[in-house]
């Protein structure tokens, strides 16, 4: 059983008119970092035959915060996503008692350096997983890869810096713009960037099947072209349970 439980909404960040967080207080149970949970809310458009909207999300926060907190992305003509957005301090969602989800740090074997691949709101795991900070010694090099389409939509770098900071050299922390250029980032998509070898250069590390492992979060276009590419190109495959491999994947929708 995994039931639906109150949570009370204690604040709505709107970061820009398309990305919000929302911080939460509700009873669930210990998660793991990395880790998803599932929000809901009654669909009001019929009010005959009540049914919760519910759609997946993971945490930013670590495990051991005590508040919960949501990274969302406001999808246009979206039901549920909408309805979060105007949410206000106060107002109480549903929530799953019980989280889901294998994208945890204890899933990843040990290697030299573990690249963290995301696209927009895929941030979220590794923010939860870098901020918990458990298991990771196994690793001499963590790589932080943000990619977005516009500058102002980098909401967690100063997480990020205060993470680079705190991680005291073992972390490096790239971003990328997609749809503008910025002196503070790299522009292009991720697969392109691999295949120029622009990304690996600018960092001074590269991936291969020898040393590395990738993890794959966010826009599923993303994940597919970044795996075929590792796969097609550094002999790279998924990792599983049961036969070991290079790449972890998450797709965000």
């Amino acid at each position: 059983m995994n039931p639906w439980i109150n949570a009370d909404v204690l604040i709505v960040k709107k970061w820009t008119k398309n990305l919000f967080s929302l911080i939460l207080n509700a009873s669930i149970e210990p998660f793991h970092a990395g880790q998803f949970t599932k929000l809901a809310l009654y669909d009001n458009s019929n009010t005959l035959n009540r049914k919760k909207i519910q759609r997946a999300y993971s945490y930013v926060n670590a495990p051991s915060e005590k508040n919960l907190e949501i990274y969302i992305v406001r999808v246009i003509n979206g039901q549920l996503s909408n309805l979060l957005y105007n949410l206000k301090s106060g107002d109480k969602i549903f929530i799953k008692k019980k989280s889901f989800g294998f994208f945890i740090i204890d899933e990843i074997p040990d290697c030299e350096t573990l690249w963290m691949f995301a696209t927009g709101t895929g941030i979220g795991p590794y923010c939860s997983i870098l901020k918990e900070a458990k298991n990771v010694n196994r690793f001499n090099h963590i790589v932080l890869i943000h990619a977005v389409r516009y500058q102002n939509e980098l909401t967690y770098l100063p997480l990020m810096k205060e993470l680079h900071e705190k991680y005291n050299g073992k972390l490096i922390i790239k971003t990328i713009t997609s749809r503008e250029k910025n002196k503070s980032s790299l522009t292009g998509r991720i697969p392109f960037l691999l295949h120029s070898k622009v990304l690996e250069k600018s960092i001074g590390l590269s991936i291969n099947s020898q040393n590395s492992h990738v993890m794959l979060c966010g826009n599923p276009w993303m994940v597919k072209d970044t795996f075929l590419f590792l796969k097609n190109n550094r002999n790279m495959d998924k990792h599983l349970r049961r036969k070991k491999g290079n790449i972890t994947m998450e797709n965000y929708w």
